[in-house]
């Protein structure tokens, strides 16, 4: 569904190798997962993405209407969907990322 919708898409076979593959991207615009998977649920990828990637949006898909561990600030989309409902969870995380970015401010001393 997502390359019908014009995505270019990198797949993983697992949480971990999704954070590989986000390590050494050089460019990923969002993330798709399901929650659950083998070895880490949605949530705990879309934890490691924070601390890659801040700002990148990511899309948990689940199932079950009361996945555990599936927390409520996430944006998720339930299954089963159609298309039209993926393009539009998609349009609005786009620019929504996870978690906003940081402003760090430094001051710098006279000596």
């Amino acid at each position: 569904m997502l390359a019908d919708l014009g995505f270019d898409v990198l797949e993983a076979r697992s949480g971990g190798e999704a954070v590989e593959h986000l390590r050494q991207a050089d460019h990923i615009d969002l993330v798709v997962t399901d929650h659950i998977m083998p070895h880490m649920t949605g949530v705990e990828l879309a934890q490691e993405i924070a601390l890659i990637n801040p700002t990148l949006p990511v899309l948990i898909v689940s199932g079950y209407s009361d996945a555990v561990g599936l927390a409520a600030g996430l944006p998720r989309l339930g299954k089963p969907f159609r298309q039209a409902d993926l393009a539009a969870a998609l349009a609005s995380i786009r620019h929504h990322p996870l978690f906003a970015p940081l402003s760090i401010a430094t001051e710098t001393r006279a000596d």
